[in-house]
């Protein structure tokens, strides 16, 4: 198998992309620690399917962070894959954004990727190989109304996934963002009743003219897509690939 003997960690795994990937490494024969929250019984579930470890880590606390890599170093060993997927969103007009919301969106899906990458490194420049993968965003190229924050942090783990590229591409690490369009997940599909009623749209208004409104494809990128590419990037052959920012959002920004 492709990463037999390679020991994964992938941050907000419990469902969505964040699934799909720890799913395709453990496929691979990766050993996988993943990370979110959920309903017990169906982490339980998840982990006996994948032979994985979970880890409740609040990726908002650096202390919590801290004991999850020293965690998997010691039950499975040092990450030689991190793929940072923790996320969160909130939609508001910038002079209504609640501060916490700004906080806790900077926290989680900008400062817990510098904090698991610190971490990782140095064991993997022991070993002389390694890989990390960012799960950015078209938000990380383009902007949207009502989405400082996280356009704001997509943005920062581009220049975050650039700046480590460089200070470790003598060392037999790889570090790339993959940022998708709109990826259907379970999340996406729970919005549209929602915006159905606030629109008077139909379902099909909604996913088109709302939601694929700027996906020239019309069509979602799945999590499978975003799994396929990211197991990709941990191929000898993706060697070269790094400092990237690899778009897959049906054209959106090629406008």
């Amino acid at each position: 198998m492709l990463l037999q003997g390679k020991v994964a960690l992938v941050t907000g795994s419990t469902s969505g992309i964040g699934f799909a990937i720890a799913s395709a490494l453990a496929g691979e024969g990766a050993r996988v620690m993943i990370n979110g929250f959920g309903d017990p019984d169906e982490i339980v579930g998840i982990c006996k399917a994948l032979g994985a470890l979970h880890d409740g880590a609040d990726m908002s606390s650096p202390q919590d962070i801290e004991a999850m890599i020293a965690r998997c170093t010691a039950e499975l060993g040092a990450p030689d894959i991190l793929v940072n997927n923790a996320g969160v969103q909130h939609v508001a007009p910038i002079a209504d954004f609640p501060p916490n919301k700004w906080d806790q969106i900077i926290a989680i899906n900008l400062s817990a990727a510098f904090h698991t990458t610190r971490l990782v490194v140095p064991a993997m420049r022991e070993k002389g190989w390694g890989r990390i993968i960012n799960t950015a965003s078209a938000h990380s190229l383009v902007a949207s109304p009502g989405k400082a924050a996280y356009v704001a942090a997509k943005h920062a783990v581009a220049g975050l996934t650039k700046t480590v590229a460089l200070e470790t591409a003598q060392d037999g690490i790889t570090v790339n963002c993959i940022s998708p369009g709109y990826v259907w997940t379970p999340l996406v599909e729970k919005q549209i009743p929602d915006t159905m009623a606030a629109r008077g749209l139909t379902r099909e208004q909604v996913m088109n003219d709302v939601l694929l409104a700027a996906q020239p494809t019309k069509r979602f990128v799945t999590v499978e897509e975003v799994a396929a590419l990211a197991l990709f990037l941990c191929r000898d052959e993706a060697a070269s690939i790094t400092g990237a920012n690899l778009s897959m959002d049906g054209g959106w920004t090629a406008a």
